[in-house]
């Protein structure tokens, strides 16, 4: 574990008093204070045991023997950016890939919730989780997952969540709070088991995160609100973001690989000129790809102050912000003495290029290029073998049927870089007794098939907004949250040979195209995480990409809404394995209107 300020609080008083010599000094550089919002040239940072001890003009007295200097020569000195909600495993790596990933783009703080692990390896993989975490050379703080499953009555997940599981986490040494309270209904109409976590959460002194996914600002929001949720990352208009902070709740603001809700919230901030103290920016999710190619918190911060944020204010809401919402603002999210000394080197506020990355008073990267050492953390082979078929599938496991010559059909219309989707409807033709595909019409199936307790379940229906255009196949066992096996496919035949696929490797992502596999990308671990380096991971995922792209897809980040087609706390309407999924009524729905 990291020293805590009283372990090395008497070492902190001698070096800014000058009567120690400090382990790190870096000299004459802009000192970015996200405390007062101000820029403060020709200014020094002394850091001593991985805090700061002394931050003012002159830190020539804390220079001593053994002292190493560093010149920042007028160059920006900010803290160390925090993502305030994420999931490691949207990134299909494990926590030390995603953080070797990511510490060159200047995150230096991570607040995961690793539900995704929750719903197929239960308490034990959150354990798992949680110990990798504390093992990194960054801040990785755990949320204990709040909703296993998500939507209880209407999915089944590989294991359940309750009050004595959160109970139990609060006690772990990296335990933060409560993950995202998905369950939106069962707080909204007094759930005791919701309730009751987020009681424990409390108790614990720790924070509650939100999930609000919801148009509805009424009583229903105010209930959820009365509910305990301390914050919420669902809100995608200046309305939502503002109707939160009114009621006491930080709004998240993300931008992820598929999520783009900046800026159509941060006006309550630019135009409406609302307290900014009580906004966050944050990822949710994104995938390797974009962590390597794009960046990480780093992109987001950029991208706010393209929306219009000035980019001090951008940087708070990235950094102090966090860490405030967290109980965290005395340890980490600024430059100030007693903090976590986790810095950033910039030349340029705006373009922010990452220069240097200083975690915990050690240099971690530079120019880009990583530094800090390899963590060695194994996951057990318990964790590897998840994808449990009862058998391999057939092209006739997908079939629909239906009588007479023509159907109307309810459809899953996808809505590009968002997460919700539309409930659509579609008259399909009828050919020896099943419902055909309309490809003319961007309509092709859907199937989830059951991989946690080997049922043999297939639940078919059908999906608008990919564009698939040929005989084609993806079939994924990243299925939020319940992390079955989604399969999308314009051919019933290659459907059958993607599911199959993922059955033999133990999970992934895969494409086919004409019967052939043209895309693979392997997760072993829970069939959600790779432990490969997260520059293969990536290289597999745009290879993925473009096996999409070339079955018809133009969508942006496609497979991120390929993921997200049975999360069934988000409307409108998902699949399951129990069914198609209403998620504006909370119930199932039958697939062919009458």
């Amino acid at each position: 574990m990291f020293p805590t300020w009283q372990d090395v609080a008497a070492e902190l008083v001698a070096v800014a008093a000058g009567r120690a010599p400090a382990d790190l000094v870096i000299r004459k550089g802009t000192w970015v204070n996200v405390h007062t919002r101000e820029l403060l040239e020709n200014h020094d940072l002394a850091i001593k045991a991985g805090r700061f001890a002394y931050c003012g003009p002159d830190a020539s007295h804390c220079i001593g023997e053994g002292t190493e200097v560093i010149e920042a020569d007028g160059r920006f000195m900010l803290p160390g950016l925090c993502d305030g909600h994420m999931h490691v495993e949207s990134g299909m790596l494990t926590v030390s890939e995603f953080a070797r990933a990511v510490i060159p783009h200047g995150t230096t703080s991570m607040f995961i919730d690793p539900h995704e692990v929750a719903n197929v390896l239960g308490l034990p993989g959150v354990r798992l989780m949680h110990d990798e975490a504390l093992a990194q050379p960054v801040n990785v703080f755990t949320q204990m997952p709040s909703c296993a499953p998500s939507a209880p009555g209407l999915e089944t997940t590989g294991a359940e969540l309750g009050p004595a599981e959160v109970e139990e986490a609060m006690a772990w040494p990296g335990i933060i709070g409560l993950g995202e309270m998905m369950n939106f209904p069962g707080v909204i109409g007094g759930s005791q088991a919701m309730l009751g976590e987020i009681a424990a959460t409390q108790a614990a002194g720790k924070t509650v995160g939100g999930h609000y996914a919801s148009p509805d600002l009424g009583p229903a929001f105010h209930a959820y609100a009365a509910g305990g949720p301390a914050d919420d990352h669902e809100g995608t208009s200046e309305a939502d973001a503002i109707a939160r902070v009114r009621q006491g709740m930080r709004a998240m603001m993300r931008l992820g690989s598929a999520w783009y809700d900046v800026e159509a919230q941060v006006t309550a901030v630019t135009e409406k000129g609302l307290d900014p103290r009580n906004f966050i920016l944050c990822t949710d999710d994104c995938h390797s790809g974009t962590l390597v190619n794009d960046g990480h918190m780093n992109r987001v911060v950029r991208h706010a102050i393209a929306c219009g944020l000035d980019p001090v204010m951008a940087l708070q809401m990235a950094t102090i912000n966090t860490a405030t919402h967290f109980g965290l603002e005395r340890e980490l999210g600024s430059i100030a003495p007693g903090r976590r000394a986790d810095v950033i080197l910039s030349s340029d506020l705006r373009a922010l290029p990452i220069e240097m990355v200083i975690g915990r008073g050690v240099v971690l990267a530079e120019e880009g290029r990583l530094l800090a050492p390899q963590v060695d953390f194994r996951w057990p082979d318990s964790a590897r073998a998840t994808v449990n078929m009862k058998r391999d599938l057939e092209a006739s496991d997908f079939d629909i049927p239906a009588e007479g010559e023509r159907v109307r059909a309810r459809v899953i219309g996808v809505v590009e870089n968002q997460a919700p989707t539309r409930a659509l409807e579609a008259e399909l033709p009828v050919a020896d007794g099943l419902v055909q595909m309309d490809r003319a019409g961007d309509i092709c199936q859907i199937a989830l098939v059951e991989r946690h307790r080997a049922t043999g379940g297939v639940t078919n229906g059908l999906v608008s907004g990919f564009g698939y255009d040929v005989d084609c196949a993806m079939a994924s066992t990243v299925a939020h949250d319940s992390h079955h096996m989604i399969v999308v496919g314009t051919s019933k035949a290659d459907m059958a040979l993607a599911a199959n696929r993922l059955r033999e490797v133990g999970g992934g992502i895969c494409v086919f195209k004409d019967g052939v596999e043209i895309a693979m990308v392997e997760l072993p671990i829970a069939g959600l995480m790779s432990d490969r380096p997260a520059e293969d991971v990536a290289a597999a995922a745009d290879q993925m990409m473009a096996a999409m792209r070339a079955c018809g897809c133009g969508l942006n980040n496609a497979y991120m809404q390929h993921s997200l087609l049975a999360l069934v706390v988000i409307p409108e309407l998902r699949i399951s394995d129990i069914g198609l999924v209403d998620v504006t009524a909370f119930r199932k729905t039958e697939l062919l209107v009458e």
